[in-house]
C-alpha cells in the first residue's frame, strides 16, 4: 500500500486539544489507527493530553519541536523520534520560527 500524503485533504483543527493556534494534518484513517503527518507554525501547539488506550510514534521531518512528556520539557530536531507510551502524556509545542513537520502513528485510534 501507498500512502501519498500530497493527494489527502490537509485539515486544520484550532485549538487541538486545547493548544494555540491550529495544528494542520493530512490523515490516513482505518479501523487499525491514523498514519499522520502534521505540521504546526510557529506559535502553535498540539495541548496536553494522555494516551489512554494507545501510543503514538512521531519522526520529526522539518523544524524544532519542543515536547514536554510527563511534565519533562524535551527538544527535537529533525530524524529525531518521540514515543509516548500507552497511559502517559504529551503536548508538542512549535517554539521556533518555522513549520514543525511530522510523522505520526497511532494504532488503535478512535
Amino acid at each position: 500500500m501507498i500512502i501519498d500524503f500530497e493527494k489527502i485533504e490537509e485539515t486544520s483543527s484550532p485549538n487541538f486539544f486545547g493548544g494555540e493556534k491550529e495544528y494542520r494534518s493530512r490523515m490516513f484513517i482505518d479501523e487499525h489507527g491514523k498514519i499522520v503527518k502534521g505540521r504546526l507554525i510557529p506559535g502553535a501547539s498540539i495541548g496536553l493530553h494522555t494516551h489512554e488506550t494507545n501510543y503514538e510514534v512521531m519522526y520529526f521531518i522539518e523544524g524544532e519541536a519542543t515536547v514536554v512528556y510527563n511534565g519533562e520539557k524535551m527538544k527535537f530536531s529533525p530524524g529525531q523520534v518521540h514515543y509516548c507510551a500507552k497511559g502517559q502524556s504529551h503536548t508538542l509545542i512549535n517554539e521556533g520560527s518555522l513549520d514543525v513537520v511530522f510523522f505520526a502513528v497511532i494504532p488503535n485510534a478512535p
